[in-house]
């Protein structure tokens, strides 16, 4: 016996708390109201101060759960510090850190720009570390912590046109081993999320196109785009003590996409 909570306890984030980046929109959003839901207290992240408050104030109302905004620059360290500062107060050492903030550029690579490659890196890679050492600092020092990167399909499969963004979840992928290695003995677990081709306010364009939908529709053996839903389970379970002895481990979200060829 291990003293672990048993059954659907082992879900339960009451009293835990949580920083999910990127959460004004899209996946974040779903995902931090699916931890409140659960019944941690959530701090949402965004660029825009009132679209952050606002998503806050909704995620609040649903959920019953106590939630705050906040507004930080993830690119930068500076910034990551002072917004990590705003965050203890509100908080403390968050028990989950949810890097899911990241950008798209496409091109094909004899014509990509140095600057889609520079906020490629900067968001989807340079943030991730920039938080983890910053919050991973804390945890220690609690002796514990769930680290959690959303990461992507791409880090396994390659597009025309997204060699830098695949590159960038590729490098999610190593890192979150790494942070195993060095965290793992502190009490510290840390895992990805890597989602296939989700419908989102960012994908909007895409699922509109009949010919590219139709294609991920085909590829995607469960025949259909995930939902941003269907991501919730997968964090609840990386983000409770259900995971406790689960770490450096990437769980695909993908209705199967990477399990066919």
């Amino acid at each position: 016996m291990t003293g672990l909570p048993a059954g659907l306890a082992a879900f339960d984030l009451t009293g835990r708390t949580a920083l999910v980046t990127g959460s004004s929109q899209g996946i974040g959003r779903t995902l931090a109201e699916g931890l409140a839901d659960a019944g941690a207290r959530v701090v949402v992240h965004g660029r825009d101060a009132a679209k952050a408050a606002s998503a806050a104030a909704a995620i609040e109302a649903a959920t019953g759960v106590e939630t705050r905004s906040v507004v930080f620059d993830v690119t930068e360290t500076d910034a990551v510090d002072a917004g990590m500062t705003a965050v203890e107060r509100l908080i403390g050492t968050p028990d989950i850190l949810v890097n899911n903030a990241g950008v798209q550029r496409r091109a094909p690579i004899a014509q990509f720009a140095d600057a889609d490659w520079d906020a490629l890196v900067q968001t989807n890679l340079s943030s991730v570390f920039h938080l983890s050492r910053r919050v991973a600092a804390g945890m220690i020092a609690r002796g514990s912590g769930k680290i959690i990167q959303i990461g992507s399909v791409q880090s396994q499969l390659a597009r025309p046109s997204i060699a830098a963004y695949a590159a960038t979840k590729g490098a999610i992928v190593m890192f979150t081993k790494g942070l195993c290695a060095d965290l793992a003995p502190l009490g510290i677990q840390a895992n990805a999320i890597a989602p296939g081709y989700f419908a989102t306010e960012l994908t909007k364009a895409l699922v509109e196109d009949e010919q590219f939908s139709a294609w991920v529709r085909g590829r995607t053996p469960a025949g259909r785009w995930g939902d941003t839903r269907d991501l919730v389970g997968a964090l609840i379970f990386l983000a409770s003590p259900a995971s406790d002895f689960v770490n450096g481990q990437t769980l695909f979200v993908d209705g199967g996409m990477t399990a066919v060829v």
